[in-house]
């Protein structure tokens, strides 16, 4: 037994008091005079000796009233466990993702984590809490019982291990300290399997709510599959984590406006079509009618005004027919100057220039592609079978591209392709292994093979760079090479026209890294924010002569169609959307780990954690035994004589 307030116990001493009162007692007895003494000493004997046992049995009682009083002022207890008596932290994660809406018994399991707090856990007991988006070190229910009531769902999703780490980091540093770590979660399967490292300092306790959820269909993307002069076809992607289900109800909306609906079978995947029409601004939405979770039913995509991309030709003695071809009307605005008939201030105007197999460049000319490429314009050089080569390699230099090295007179075949090249993302369906190899007759070798595009039969570079500034090898005339005749030369330089004005795409997913180019020219200290009518966020952003890049990773936060604005200006608008990763309905099986504490309630798993902390009370017991022998004590000095 051990005592709450042992000092009181000292109290005891007090019991003396009544001893030395009863010992030393100061009252005189009366003389009273009868007639038959013999009598008088026979009742005097008598009364002597009931009244020497009523005071013992009456000092006895009254001091094991006053100790019993000061005993259960002292509260007494038993622990119930022997680590009572040490200090006990506890640790708690909650997820808060997305897959936590599924419902459970009361509720989405979120909602039941919360309650089984704010029910179970002491108001004041000092705990430390953290989400996958917020952080609460050392605090209380009490002070923290309004952040979880208003605790909502974040698009972001803390790996298992990160998380384990983040919870041990939240202990303190008292080493004799009892530590709970306790992970609330659905525990949502992955690529990886789950483990935790086993630590002895700390008790992991996995709380694994049970969700009644058998079935969420999710839109996962959305793409254009084809487009003419008067329509675009939107080819919509769903999924379902479960069973097949029929007749699923897919709307299109243009803003708050219904365009048009279909009904969609889906048996794991399907795909719908929409035709809308072209050359039309769409603040689209789309939405599907089910039970399941909530954040992927709606999927937000824009289609903007499309401005052309600005090309620019700068030809010697070649001929750019090819390049006529490739950058088409309906895309591009193209140009085509010679180098004696050019107007240096065009070329800060353009998304692209070429050089077109030029003998030399000039320093004129250098200084202007430096400054146009510091502007964020891209360029490509082709070269010719006779440059000087003095010009180029300070030109390379300038952009940041290996330099040449003597030219070779060996005919060469175009054999490998850099799939994984930028240039080249999604340019191929699949990779190609057996193509007709383009060949060129004389060419220059790079000093550096890095940023390879496109490479000889000896690996040797035949294109290489990088977001900026591309450069070929060789002259891409019929008389040197039938590169021109290859079905790469599309997919290349096609795509070196569309990467160099980064248009808004239909959509941007939240949580991954997206680069967005707006075509605006802004003043000395204006910027621009991303608006939805209720916030404002400030991406980061580089501004340039023509258009301003935006980044965003983790903000914006919510899914939704925003506005770019110039102060009150709206200048376009982009849609983003949900990463669909906890659409997915699988989960961890904990059994089969080991050195861990596993439940489905966190109520339990508090009550557990509190039974270590817990007391068995016994101050009542004595407040009734002191009752008790202050009854025994009247009744003694009324009855017993």
């Amino acid at each position: 037994m051990q005592f709450k307030n042992p000092e009181i116990l000292y109290a005891l001493f007090l019991l003396v008091i009544p001893i030395l009162i009863h010992l030393f007692q100061l009252r005189r007895f009366q003389k009273v005079e009868f007639t038959n003494v013999k009598f008088l000493k026979s009742v005097k004997l008598q009364t002597r000796k009931s009244s020497q046992l009523k005071k013992w049995i009456t000092l006895i009682t009254r001091m094991l009233l006053l100790a019993c009083v000061i005993i259960a002022f002292a509260q007494p207890f038993i622990p119930n466990t022997e680590d009572f008596n040490d200090t006990h932290e506890t640790v708690i994660y909650l997820d808060n993702s997305f897959s936590m809406q599924a419902n459970g018994q009361n509720g989405t399991l979120l909602n039941e984590a919360i309650q089984d707090l704010i029910n179970t856990l002491p108001e004041n007991e000092t705990i430390s809490l953290f989400t996958n988006d917020a952080t609460y070190r050392h605090t209380t229910l009490k002070a923290l019982k309004k952040d979880l009531i208003e605790l909502s769902h974040s698009p972001s999703q803390l790996n298992y291990e990160a998380i384990y780490l983040k919870g041990k980091q939240l202990f303190s540093n008292k080493n004799s300290a009892t530590r709970h770590l306790v992970l609330v979660s659905d525990f949502q399967q992955n690529t990886t399997p789950l483990s935790f490292e086993p630590d002895s300092t700390i008790q992991l306790k996995l709380v694994q709510p049970k969700s009644t959820l058998v079935t969420n269909i999710s839109i996962d993307s959305l793409y254009i599959s084809n487009t003419t002069a008067e329509t675009i076809d939107l080819r919509v992607k769903l999924s379902s984590a479960t069973n097949a289900i029929d007749n699923i109800s897919v709307s299109l909306f243009n803003n708050d406006v219904l365009l048009t609906k279909s009904a969609v079978d889906i048996e794991k995947k399907a795909e719908t079509t929409f035709t809308i029409p072209n050359n039309t601004i769409i603040n689209g939405k789309l939405v599907i009618d089910d039970v399941g979770l909530s954040y992927d039913n709606t999927f937000y995509f824009n289609i903007n005004s499309k401005p052309k991309i600005k090309v620019l030709g700068i030809n010697e003695t070649a001929d750019d027919t090819f390049l006529k071809r490739i950058y088409t009307e309906d895309e591009f605005n193209y140009k085509s100057y010679r180098i004696n008939a050019l107007n240096f201030n065009l070329i800060p105007e353009q998304n692209l220039i070429i050089l077109n197999e030029l003998n030399s460049i000039t320093s004129a000319l250098q200084t202007a592609l430096q400054a146009f490429k510091n502007d964020g314009g891209k360029i490509v050089i082709i070269p010719s079978n006779d440059i000087d080569l003095k010009t180029y390699n300070e030109t390379f230099r300038v952009l940041d591209i290996s330099p040449f090295k003597n030219q070779n007179s060996i005919s060469k075949q175009i054999t490998n392709i850099n799939y994984d090249h930028p240039l080249l993302a999604n340019a191929f369906y699949s990779k190609v292994t057996n193509f007709q190899y383009p060949k060129v007759e004389q060419s220059y070798r790079f000093t550096s093979s890095s940023n390879t595009v496109l490479s000889y039969e000896d690996g040797s570079p035949f294109l290489i760079g990088q977001n900026s500034a591309y450069a070929f090898s060789a002259a891409l005339h019929s008389e040197n090479s039938n590169f021109k005749n290859s079905q790469l030369i599309v997919p290349v330089l096609y795509n070196m026209g569309l990467q160099s004005l980064k248009l808004s795409k239909l959509y941007y997913t939240i949580g991954q890294p997206n680069t967005i180019a707006i075509k605006t020219s802004l003043g000395q200290d204006d910027i621009l924010t991303l608006d939805s009518g209720e916030t404002t966020v400030i991406p980061l952003q580089k501004t340039y002569s023509k258009s301003v890049v935006l980044e965003t990773e983790d903000f914006p936060n919510t899914a939704g169609i925003l506005n770019v604005k110039n102060k009150d200006t709206t200048l376009q608008n982009l849609s983003f959307n949900y990463n669909r990763a906890e659409s997915n309905l699988s989960y961890y099986d904990l059994s089969t780990l080991n050195n861990v504490a596993i439940d489905y309630s966190l109520e339990t798993t508090i009550d557990s954690i509190k039974s270590s902390t817990n007391v068995n009370a016994l101050w009542k017991w004595f407040v009734i035994f002191a009752i008790a022998f202050l009854i025994i004590e009247m009744l003694l000095l009324k009855y017993l004589k």
